[in-house]
């Protein structure tokens, strides 16, 4: 892992790490890696051969810049981060040719000990190369994570498992801000038909950008979406719960913005989308106050 040079609330950040962030509490098994590696940016003397990049959004710049000095010539990059946006500039600062797609399926959290725990049964990682070639830096990372204690597989059709999972992230995010309450809570409120209109609002507009989403997927969005007694909320509603900033611009909003060039129906898409950007201005005017 990379990082920038630590800020006196990152040195807490990073005593976090040494102390907490390798504990994991799952239902697949607990772990505990008692002195984890930690590298910080000033200390990258050699570039990697993948780097594995999982940070939110909004973080992605300085994540570039922490990490920078381990991209070399031979170096990949395979990032998990929601939506699509990021490829782009991951491609404009590195060169697309070191990039793949990829993405996870997994609900996790913080405790407020700091550890990791994992939320539900899924633990899966998908990566593919982004002209859905087969290549022999896909068959050495397939390689490197086969045994890893997680299910990870390629794909050849990279590009379409994330925007399948983008839309469906975003009905979720979307839904589970607006409603400020977990699916089985809006079930119960007799609102899963706006769960549901809002994901077919995301569908239509990712089938018209070239990427129906395949009834498999739709079928499995769907019943996450509607399912009664459902504890399960967007990470963005967690971060809005804890006066965080959220990835609604990478989620929603570059989602909005694919349905505003294709003309495709999105009403319930803005209202989301405006909602959380409320938050946003009501977060950044509580912060200037403070200040002042």
């Amino acid at each position: 892992m990379a990082t920038q040079t630590p800020t006196p609330s990152d040195q807490r950040s990073l005593q976090t790490i040494r102390i907490y962030a390798t504990v994991v509490l799952s239902s697949h098994g607990d772990f505990h890696l008692a002195k984890p590696r930690i590298t910080t940016a000033e200390k990258l003397k050699e570039p990697f051969d993948l780097v594995l990049l999982s940070c939110k959004s909004y973080d992605l710049d300085s994540a570039m810049a922490s990490f920078a000095a381990a991209v070399g010539p031979q170096t990949t990059i395979l990032p998990i981060l929601n939506g699509m946006g990021h490829l782009d500039r991951l491609g404009d600062r590195f060169g697309a040719e070191k990039c793949l797609g990829g993405l996870c399926q997994i609900s996790a959290a913080l405790d407020e000990e700091g550890r990791v725990r994992h939320l539900n049964d899924l633990h899966s990682l998908v990566f593919g190369e982004l002209d859905d070639a087969e290549t022999a830096r896909m068959e050495a990372i397939a390689s490197a994570l086969a045994n890893a204690g997680f299910d990870s597989q390629s794909s050849p059709v990279i590009r379409q498992e994330m925007w399948e999972k983008w839309i469906f992230s975003a009905a979720l995010a979307g839904i589970t801000c607006l409603m400020r309450a977990a699916v089985g809570d809006i079930v119960a409120a007799g609102a899963a038909d706006l769960a549901l209109g809002l994901f077919e609002e995301n569908a239509a507009i990712a089938g018209a950008n070239g990427f129906e989403p395949r009834t498999a997927s739709v079928e499995r969005s769907k019943t996450i979406l509607t399912a009664r007694g459902s504890p399960i909320k967007a990470s963005m509603l967690r971060d809005i719960e804890a006066n965080k900033p959220t990835e609604c611009e990478h989620i929603l909003g570059d989602l909005l913005r694919c349905g505003e060039a294709t003309g495709s129906e999105r009403s319930l898409l803005r209202i989301a989308y405006r909602h959380t950007k409320a938050y946003e201005a009501k977060r950044a005017r509580e912060a200037g106050a403070q200040e002042a």
